[in-house]
């Protein structure tokens, strides 16, 4: 596999180690929707996508039929593809919210604390958690090796302008609280620096060829706008 293809596999997929790397780091919490993390984990293996199975599968006979930019726009509907069913997925999951860098019992009495303001009838039952004044039921789960926490909904009757409070609230509240650091950020932070600098050692033994694979991209995208005004 050449440079190129080498850094569009593997170079989501270091960015996305480092930034978890940088958020374990420090002193704070970082609370993320579901959404968004699932979405950063879905360009993180973009990438990986791109240089695997859509490549893997790509239908050469279909894009030769299709003339002179028939590969092209034979990768943009492939492309455009994986981009939908990204989109599905973030659109059928459930209420979720993930705090980064905290564990479980640092947690539950921050959470304690909130939902007693939020809604005076909310009630625990071991790890679940019902907010009724609110609409929303969570169910906490927790990675233990890695201190983080999922609040994900339990059951399919959610409010979801609810989640959007507890949401807010709980991010304000995980403002005035100071965590120790996560110690697997260094394992992160390590192996997202050596995909990267073994990246870019691969870039620097052949700039010519990365150059230009991009250059000829972009002379076919140039082209395809070109024609289609």
């Amino acid at each position: 596999m050449d440079a190129f293809h080498l850094c569009l596999a593997l170079g989501p997929v270091a960015v996305y180690l480092l930034l978890l790397g940088m958020l374990n780091l420090s002193r704070r919490s970082f609370l993320v929707a579901g959404v968004r993390d699932a979405a950063a984990l879905g360009l993180a293996l973009s990438g990986l996508v791109i240089v695997g199975p859509l490549a893997l599968w790509f239908p050469h006979s279909t894009a030769a039929h299709m003339g002179r930019f028939g590969v092209e726009l034979v990768w943009l509907f492939m492309l455009s593809l994986y981009g939908l069913c990204l989109v599905l997925v973030l659109l059928v999951l459930r209420p979720r919210l993930v705090i980064y860098n905290i564990s479980a019992d640092q947690l539950r009495p921050i959470l304690a604390d909130l939902v007693e303001k939020l809604d005076p009838e909310a009630r625990w039952a071991g790890d679940s958690l019902v907010l009724p004044d609110l609409g929303v039921q969570v169910q906490l789960e927790s990675l233990a090796w890695m201190r983080n926490v999922s609040l994900v909904s339990a059951g399919p009757n959610q409010n979801l302008g609810g989640w959007r409070r507890l949401e807010n609230e709980l991010a304000l509240a995980l403002r005035q609280v100071e965590v120790p650091r996560n110690p697997r950020a260094v394992s992160l932070l390590s192996v997202g620096t050596m995909i990267a600098g073994w990246l870019i050692w691969q870039v620097a033994k052949d700039p010519q060829s990365v150059a230009r694979v991009l250059f000829d991209i972009l002379s076919e995208c140039w082209q395809m706008v070109g024609l289609g005004k």
